[in-house]
């Protein structure tokens, strides 16, 4: 019979220990904004769901559309910061410039867009500008270069 008790050995001890942590050092590849990833990908969802929820989609069919394409980009670059980070994070910049543009988007893809829509806009774009900014950051920091 198998030995279930609670007092087995420390796992610090087994002799694949140290390839095991190479292994995890491998695939994080050093980044440190893992947390970023999430939020990233919600904003990114809801972004692109933002038109329906707010409902104006018939008031503004341009940047229904326009929110719908800019939220699957953020969404994909979510996507590549978890599958390739070592990759990805040198986009990071990309953030901040699809924050800013959903900034300045409804007075230049709407027409004459109401308060809701343009504050809707202006939070998307903040927290993409904030997250994008927390992510160049950390992977300028990780990789000891600065990035653009």
């Amino acid at each position: 019979m198998a030995n279930v008790s609670p007092t087995r050995g420390d796992m610090s001890t087994h002799p694949d220990v140290p390839e095991m942590q190479a292994r995890y050092a491998r695939m994080l590849g050093g980044r440190d904004v893992a947390l970023v990833d999430g939020p990233v990908f919600l904003l990114g969802l809801y972004c692109a769901v933002s038109p329906w929820i707010l409902h104006y989609t018939a008031s503004q069919p341009a940047l229904m559309t326009h929110n719908l394409i800019v939220g699957i980009a953020i969404g994909l670059l979510a996507l590549g910061f978890t599958a390739a980070p070592a990759r990805m994070y040198g986009l990071s910049w990309a953030m901040c410039a699809l924050g800013i543009w959903m900034i300045i988007a409804p007075w230049v893809v709407g027409d004459s867009p109401d308060a809701g829509v343009a504050v809707n806009n202006i939070i998307i774009g903040a927290l993409a500008l904030l997250l994008g900014l927390m992510c160049t950051a950390t992977a300028a920091r990780s990789t000891g270069t600065p990035q653009p």
